[in-house]
């Protein structure tokens, strides 16, 4: 049977009037009327529609003409669809040939066509070719709009778009926290940078939920991995503070101690979406004062001062997590940090903005101004939470320094003379409640 249909499809032509047996008349609700001249054998043999309309048993077979002309109605942008199913059936479709569909917008109007025709052999090649090819994202639209319309014949394409159980979700995500992490040479640059803003995506909630609700394995893998580059972090200071000279003058140094502190910035990100930041923060803290000592060997260049703004946005992510509560440090510890990165702060600022503003290499610094926002309100939030005499002796500091225009304090400061000029009303009315509370 099907070498007798392959061997009619050779002898017959679509639009042969000589040895056509049939008109396939397409119409549309505009008026367009096209004759196609084709073949019974070929119509019948591949297409359930045809074969039941040019039946013996279809209600009208007796009326003449019913058996010699065919109506099918379409819209008229599915007409081009219908013509291209017709010729179809005069192709032999069995896997051999792959160029016949003309890309994925052609080829799922065919489908549609064929689905409603009842053709399964063309249903099958056009589902196998879609499936199998890449999408643009009009297409993809288009596919989601349509394809669920189809049934089941019709679902292998939608394999791609499935949700992924979670299990598949945590191998990947484990996998490239473990690569982002790893701290590769230069030459996978791009692709660690991939791998850290596909990881930021997949904890981020925006239209949708995120992809990964993270359990305690998960936080635990986090913070394994970014202690991993920590250490790494750590040994890369050691070795610029032992031969502070000599290892500033060696490149390599300088682009390997910048990548840590660029992987370390984002790695916040991550910490901050899963609310694992303590030991980040206390790590932070244990290193400040080697990495603001590193920092303030280096020579002014333009490598140098992307390094210094690295560091600072670091610092500003872990006193933000210190300024909002989200990291809970005893007081000393506190005010240490403060005094840390306050001085360095306020004197590299100044630099910063010098450079960016005279510099031909100003556009590399590509540096979010908003952060020296951020970093004020971080360092006000911090010094009012401290004692008031712990304060006193950082705005003193602050007030008598050259560069009291960055961070400006002026709210810590006003805050702190309210609190000192009323103390001690507040506690003596304290004093005078207590005293009648124990007297009753």
């Amino acid at each position: 049977m099907e070498s007798s249909v392959r061997d009619v499809k050779i002898t017959c032509k679509l639009g042969d009037r000589c040895t056509s047996d049939v008109v396939v008349r397409l119409r549309t609700q505009d008026g367009r009327d096209d004759w196609l001249y084709c073949h019974t054998k070929i119509l019948t043999a591949k297409c359930k529609y045809f074969s039941d309309r040019l039946s013996d048993n279809w209600p009208t077979c007796q009326i003449i003409d019913s058996r010699s002309c065919v109506d099918v109605f379409c819209q008229e942008s599915d007409f081009d669809y219908h013509v291209n199913l017709i010729r179809l059936l005069y192709v032999v479709i069995d896997g051999s040939v792959d160029d016949l569909w003309h890309g994925v917008r052609n080829a799922l109007g065919i489908l549609q066509v064929a689905v409603e025709l009842g053709c399964p052999e063309i249903i099958t090649a056009c589902v196998n070719y879609i499936e199998a090819v890449a999408w643009e994202e009009s297409e993809e639209e288009e596919i989601l709009k349509i394809v669920p319309r189809l049934g089941s014949q019709a679902e292998p394409i939608l394999a791609r778009l499935q949700p992924v159980n979670q299990s598949a979700i945590v191998s990947i995500f484990v996998s490239a926290i473990r690569f982002a992490t790893s701290s590769p040479p230069p030459s996978l640059n791009d692709l660690k940078t991939s791998a850290q803003e596909q990881l930021e995506y997949m904890l981020t909630e925006d239209d949708d939920a995120p992809l990964l609700t993270a359990d305690d394995n998960i936080k635990y893998e986090v913070k394994e991995c970014v202690n991993k580059l920590f250490a790494r972090f750590n040994n890369s200071l050691a070795v610029l503070l032992c031969d502070s000279t000599e290892s500033f003058s060696e490149a390599r140094n300088i682009q390997l101690f910048q990548s840590y502190l660029t992987d370390l910035s984002w790695a916040c990100q991550i910490l901050n979406k899963l609310e694992i930041m303590r030991e980040f923060v206390e790590s932070w803290f244990d290193a400040s004062e080697k990495i603001v000592k590193v920092l303030e060997l280096g020579i002014l260049t333009t490598e140098i001062i992307e390094i210094k703004l690295r560091a600072i946005e670091v610092t500003s992510k872990v006193l933000e997590a210190i300024g909002y509560g989200m990291v809970i440090l005893p007081t000393a510890k506190r005010l240490e940090i403060v005094k840390v990165w306050l001085p360095f702060v306020r004197i590299t600022k100044p630099m910063i903005d010098s450079v960016t503003m005279n510099s031909d290499n100003a556009l590399a610094l590509k540096f979010d101004g908003e952060l020296w926002q951020s970093l004020e309100s971080s360092f006000v939030s911090i010094i009012l939470a401290l004692p008031s005499g712990d304060q006193a002796e950082v705005l003193t500091d602050w007030l008598a320094n050259d560069y009291v225009r960055y961070p400006d304090l002026t709210e810590a400061f006003e805050v702190w003379c309210y609190r000192s000029k009323v103390a001690k009303r507040r506690l003596s009315l304290l004093g005078d409640e207590h005293g009648a509370s124990n007297s009753i």
